[in-house]
């Protein structure tokens, strides 16, 4: 585990992190990796079509980059849960800014709360992760 969460302050900003702009050849991969295959993520012209601007990047891929923040951080044994919620819907060439909080301690775990959103401060993904924090 990288952070001391048994003392970090409630409240306090525990991690920061900009996230690269996700290309279509990223949104390739994860679709052949996944079976998610909607035009969505795949055809410019489809999501065009649909009202979006450009491809719109996977919500489980924004997730996924949510969970690299944890592991990151604690490592994968450490992290008991993690729910998340989708807000906002990111495009591809969007690069993004990826925090975590301190927002709750017992005496074996702690509570987090990490956020995905555009450097405009536009939310793409939120969610609370409790971490063990003891052996």
């Amino acid at each position: 585990m990288n952070l001391d969460l048994s003392s970090a302050e409630i409240g306090s900003e525990i991690a920061r992190e900009t996230g690269a702009a996700y290309g279509p050849e990223d949104l390739r991969r994860y679709a052949a990796a996944s079976g998610d295959h909607n035009p969505l993520h795949l055809d410019r012209e489809f999501a065009r079509s649909a009202g979006f601007d450009d491809l719109v990047v996977h919500g489980m891929l924004n997730m996924a980059r949510l969970g690299r923040l944890l592991t990151s951080r604690f490592g994968a044994a450490h992290i008991q849960s993690l729910d998340t919620r989708f807000e906002g819907v990111l495009l591809v060439g969007q690069p993004t800014v990826l925090s975590m909080h301190l927002v709750g301690r017992e005496t074996a775990t702690a509570e987090v709360e990490v956020l995905m959103c555009t450097p405009d401060r536009r939310r793409i993904v939120s969610g609370r992760a409790t971490i063990r924090i003891a052996p």
